[in-house]
């Protein structure tokens, strides 16, 4: 395993938001979700491709908080950008389980 140092670490931006909505992507090439996650005021709503369809239906997922690097450049997957990436762990046989708060917390709040 390679180590980082503590400011490669600082400049990953994970915070928390809540899905505000998601839906299935149609034109995806391994199925996937849409997903719009509101991160706070400062940040506000952003969007991603989510391949977590083997664990999560769309409307178990409104109101959920996740975890999302907010930093990256956003990526064109299809039709459409992604904006930031949702953080999970991913099973042998594909499948991810999403990283999220133990109890609410402020949309917006950066892991620290």
């Amino acid at each position: 395993m390679e180590t980082i140092s503590w400011q490669d670490f600082e400049q990953v931006d994970l915070r928390v938001g809540t899905i505000v909505t998601a839906e299935v992507f149609p034109e995806a090439r391994r199925p996937a979700y849409i997903l719009h996650v509101d991160f706070g005021t400062d940040i506000g709503v952003l969007k991603s491709s989510a391949q977590i369809t083997d664990l999560y239906q769309p409307e178990g997922l409104v109101g959920q908080q996740v975890i999302g690097v907010v930093n990256f450049p956003p990526k064109q997957i299809g039709p459409i950008q992604s904006q930031c990436l949702i953080a999970g762990f991913p099973h042998a046989d594909g499948s991810v389980v999403l990283i999220q708060p133990e109890r609410p917390v402020e949309n917006g709040l950066k892991l620290a």
